[in-house]
């Protein structure tokens, strides 16, 4: 790799570290280990893909992709495997000191594990402060669309939060 490539990579993961971590966490509903992991494997596929950036985009945007792929490739993965249902592995005890988030944040965290994969992604996205436009870019669909679901998204929330 060039050294231009390496410098560009160093600057795309100082820049959008954050926000593939905090979007990695919203896809892992809240495990702050996996969404790590996950958030390792995004600019693992990032350095690995960095020669073809074509500039169709903005870095940012493209990370955004990167990131939304790899975390629906994960889950798909998952879902082949058999996996204990929350009810049963609930009274396992977690040592809160080894989280950063509040149990509030946890909470809006499970609750977004709660919606559909693309509602996740929407609410990360708006979580992180991306305007309708850039959402609209990375989904491919019209900013209307976006501002509709978006909508949805947070009637859909706040009923699971207030567990109606």
């Amino acid at each position: 790799m060039s050294k231009k490539n390496q410098q560009l990579f160093e600057t795309v993961y100082r820049q959008c570290y954050p926000m593939v971590q905090q979007m990695c966490l919203g896809f892992m509903k809240g495990d702050i280990d996996l969404a790590n992991d996950l958030s390792q494997e995004v600019f693992i596929n990032i350095w690995n893909a960095l020669e073809n950036f074509k500039g169709q985009s903005t870095h940012k945007t493209w990370v955004y992709r990167i990131t939304v792929n790899t975390c629906l490739q994960y889950i798909r993965k998952e879902k082949k495997k058999k996996r204990l249902s929350f009810e049963k592995i609930e009274h396992v005890l977690v040592d809160e000191s080894q989280h950063q988030e509040t149990d509030q944040e946890q909470g809006l965290y499970i609750a977004i594990g709660q919606l559909e994969e693309l509602d996740r992604l929407i609410i990360m996205m708006v979580l992180e402060g991306q305007d309708y436009e850039t959402i609209s870019h990375v989904l491919g669909i019209k900013p209307t669309n976006v501002r509709v679901k978006i909508h949805r998204i947070k009637k859909r929330l706040k009923k699971i939060l207030n567990h109606e």
